[in-house]
């Protein structure tokens, strides 16, 4: 199943920069080169793309991603480097991993350097070193979760980041992050650019909740639902083991859905499902509380599953912003629990709630064998699109394929659950719950 469905947009900037003429032959054996003009449409829906044909327009498309047959950098004089920025998400080190052996063992890049705890590791006056990166370094990096070179979060100088590159003689820059770490990425390809610097800046779009725009799937979302949905099976194993019995999972989704709704359809024993796209109603007739009310009276047991974004106009104060300048979310799952227990107090009818907020386990565990390939394949494209002088860009998923997509057009928008589109429509039918709880704040 599409986890997203491609909105209609007046207009993509889809053209990739390049660093200059690429004459240096690939050392690549035996492979199917990728031309610049291969592409990837951005839209499968036929009625689309020949009404763009039919006004004169060219269907919009994505650069395919792959080797190239010639490159713009010679192997030998590459110096790469490689940071993880923003929260952990499984499959980071597999990236890392897939990075060092393609450029190592494919291309005879001998210079790899580590960036220590993400962009804070480009700033001297925080101290962190780089380190030199080998298959050796990386050999079973992957079989953890986590960062192997560290995460943090929050805004360094960009002018202090550019000069590290040029002063340690940086050339080409593999950035593994989310949103706000692309919004650096962007900054940072901007500075280059100002500089005329030829360094090329690769991305590799890292999210546990697979919001990131123009992007199908994010590695370590495939991980993340598969862990969050052991959660969901104790929560309905606790619910069905009391009169009465609530089960509350709180799950990744700050702005997007798709980890609570996916993992919801996987297990299929949940009753309400709450994402940051469908405001929802606590109180009233049609409201979550008598719906959950009703639930229980018919079957004595219920389980609900909820993103950390649902619910936060039912905050009634500013909490501020964290160090990436996200404003900070009121906790959803604790208020749910708080105010359900209130209001069967209210009504006297004995409920037993369990609360199960399993995020930090999910974020830090090793990818699982899908994710692993996926990320094998990032890792692999980044480091040809690299290799080919391609700059402020990432490597992404669209249509089941890999592309080029310019890091300034993912960051235009957030990719979220369409509340009309499929995804969010087998939820409904899954659950059972009624649209009208949904209708207005």
């Amino acid at each position: 199943m599409s986890l997203y469905t491609p909105t209609v947009r007046s207009s993509i900037e889809t053209r990739i920069a390049q660093l200059g003429s690429c004459t240096v032959p690939s050392p690549i054996l035996h492979q199917r080169f990728i031309g610049n003009d291969q592409c990837v449409l951005y839209d499968l829906d036929a009625t689309c793309t020949f009404e763009q044909i039919e006004h004169g327009a060219a269907p919009t498309a994505f650069e395919a991603a792959g080797p190239r047959k010639h490159l713009f950098f010679e192997p030998s004089q590459v110096r790469a480097a490689i940071v993880t920025c923003g929260g952990l998400c499984p499959g980071i080190n597999d990236v890392i991993r897939a990075i060092v052996h393609e450029l190592y063992f494919l291309y005879g890049v001998r210079s790899i350097r580590g960036i220590r705890y993400g962009y804070a590791g480009l700033n001297p006056e925080v101290g962190w070193p780089m380190v030199d990166l080998t298959p050796e370094t990386v050999v079973d990096i992957h079989e953890d979760g986590g960062s192997f070179l560290g995460s943090s979060r929050g805004p360094q100088s960009v002018s202090i980041m550019v000069d590290t590159l040029q002063r340690e003689d940086i050339n080409m820059l593999f950035v593994i992050g989310g949103d706000g770490s692309l919004r650096g990425a962007l900054r940072i390809f901007e500075e280059i650019s100002k500089r005329k610097l030829p360094i090329a800046l690769v991305g590799i779009p890292k999210t546990i909740d697979n919001d990131i725009d123009l992007v199908s799937r994010t590695f370590g979302f495939e991980t993340a639902v598969g862990v969050a949905v052991e959660s969901i099976r104790c929560a309905h194993n606790e619910a069905k083991g009391y009169i009465n019995g609530i089960g509350i999972v709180k799950l990744m989704g700050r702005n997007a859905g798709y980890v609570a709704a996916c993992a919801a359809l996987a297990q299929a024993d949940v009753n309400f499902v709450l994402i940051p796209e469908v405001p929802f109603n606590l109180d009233g007739r049609h409201g979550l509380l008598r719906s959950l009310e009703r639930r229980l009276k018919n079957r004595h047991h219920a389980v609900i599953v909820v993103a950390e974004g649902a619910g936060q106009y039912l905050f009634d104060r500013d909490l501020g912003s964290d160090a990436s300048g996200n404003p900070k979310l009121g906790d959803i799952g604790l208020l749910l629990k708080s105010r359900i227990e209130s209001h069967f107090s209210t009504i006297n009818m004995e409920v037993s709630i369990k609360y199960i907020d399993p995020s930090y386990n999910i974020r830090a565990v090793p990818a699982n064998s899908n994710d692993r390939i996926f990320c094998l394949f990032l890792g692999q494209n980044a480091v040809h699109a690299g290799m080919a002088g391609k700059t402020g860009m990432l490597v992404g998923s669209w249509n089941n394929l890999f592309v080029h997509i310019p890091i300034e057009a993912v960051i235009k928008n957030k990719k979220q659950v369409d509340p009309m589109g499929m995804l969010w429509v087998s939820v409904l039918e899954s659950t059972g719950q009624s649209e009208q709880m949904f209708h207005t704040i």
